[in-house]
């Protein structure tokens, strides 16, 4: 098979799956669109248990690919030394250097999000709650 008729084939799957989503209705048995509680839940485990996956086990891996790619990267650049290609590998080395830093500082803001999000949600209904009471007629019975 030609590159171009894979190209055509990946195509043709991308738009055939592209279609069979649509965010302009409900679904025919007039649901929410989900398949879960319509209330926000929030469970401070499994959120702690979320955020130290990432430190343990994602960021480890990001950390153990990138100097996997420094290592191979930097030996094609020795290689190639004196040709085109080694600046042209040792260019899309940096960027993708400033990608691994950018996913890892987007793990560390979501790892922080994680462990911060269950004081959040019990501060805003701790704020909630009074200001609720302040405005409740039976509050001052």
């Amino acid at each position: 098979m030609s590159f171009n008729d894979e190209w055509a084939q990946a195509k043709n799957t991308a738009v055939e799956n592209q279609s069979a989503m649509r965010l302009n209705q409900l679904p025919a048995d007039g649901g929410s669109g989900g398949t879960g509680p319509t209330d926000l839940a929030t469970t401070p485990a499994k959120k702690k248990q979320a955020a130290n996956s990432i430190e343990t086990n994602i960021q480890p891996d990001l950390k153990t690919a990138a100097d996997a790619a420094d290592e191979s990267t930097s030996g094609a650049v020795a290689a190639f030394k004196g040709w085109e290609t080694a600046a042209g590998l040792k260019k899309a080395h940096e960027h993708w250097d400033s990608q691994v830093k950018r996913l890892n500082a987007r793990l560390d803001s979501e790892k922080g999000a994680l462990r911060g999000a269950s004081s959040l949600f019990q501060s805003n209904d701790i704020v909630t709650g009074n200001g609720l009471v302040t405005q409740s007629k039976i509050s001052g019975l």
